[in-house]
């Protein structure tokens, strides 16, 4: 996966924004002000931290060795993928949509009606 790949991904998600609150180098991905992935697209190896239910987050780390506890975050709820090309890019997206998810659901519901709804207007 590209940095390009990876950013188009974070953005795709219904009312993700990309900021830069720490500096310019890393890509912070939020939903309803709520970080759910961050990066420093630049990095090489390239490297994605997402948000991760704390037993799959376990099992993902035991499954790959380049998927390792979150970097400078609670490494509970936080894993930081590598992107070396030994997790599937396909695996890389869907963690990023659980991370999304995760954050989502954390919103309140305001905030998540109206991503609802902006979701349906993307698609009609």
């Amino acid at each position: 996966m590209t940095p390009q790949e990876l950013k188009a991904a974070c953005l795709s998600m219904t009312g993700a924004r990309e900021e830069f609150p720490f500096d310019e180098a890393n890509s912070v991905f939020k939903v309803g002000g709520k970080i759910f992935a961050i990066s420093r697209l630049a990095a090489e190896p390239l490297r994605v931290s997402l948000k991760c239910e704390p037993e799959l987050a376990v099992q993902l780390r035991l499954s790959y060795s380049a998927i390792i506890p979150g970097y400078h975050l609670n490494k509970r709820h936080w894993n930081t993928v590598v992107l070396d090309g030994s997790v599937p890019d396909e695996m890389v997206v869907e963690l990023i949509e659980d991370s999304y998810d995760l954050v989502v659901a954390g919103l309140p519901k305001r905030e998540r009606e109206k991503l609802h709804w902006r979701s349906l207007g993307e698609r009609g």
